[in-house]
């Protein structure tokens, strides 16, 4: 599965985009400096969420929205169109 494909997933799941969870983490004190582990205990507490979707918000929040290029380009389940993800929602992604 895709980064972005995970993330897409998880609003599916949630009915929330990425940049509400990132929202959200802010107001629970997370951030930058933030280890995974309490990011996952959250996410898996309030919103069931299993480990894999988990770290992809847990990148989300801590890191941003880039990602790296390893699987840019790539065809295949893992590949990933850009190197920046689409945190606003699947139905707005200009580039689906």
């Amino acid at each position: 599965m895709s980064f972005q494909a995970y993330l897409d997933n998880i609003e599916t799941k949630t009915g929330l985009t990425p940049r509400q969870f990132i929202e959200l983490a802010t107001e629970k004190g997370f951030d930058a400096s933030t280890k995974a582990t309490p990011i996952i205990a959250w996410l898996k507490e309030e919103y069931a969420l299993g480990q894999g979707h988990a770290m992809a918000l847990v990148h989300v929040i801590t890191k941003g929205p880039h990602i790296g290029d390893k699987h840019v380009g790539r065809s295949g389940p893992h590949g990933d169109k850009s190197d920046t993800l689409w945190l606003d929602g699947k139905d707005s992604n200009p580039n689906p």
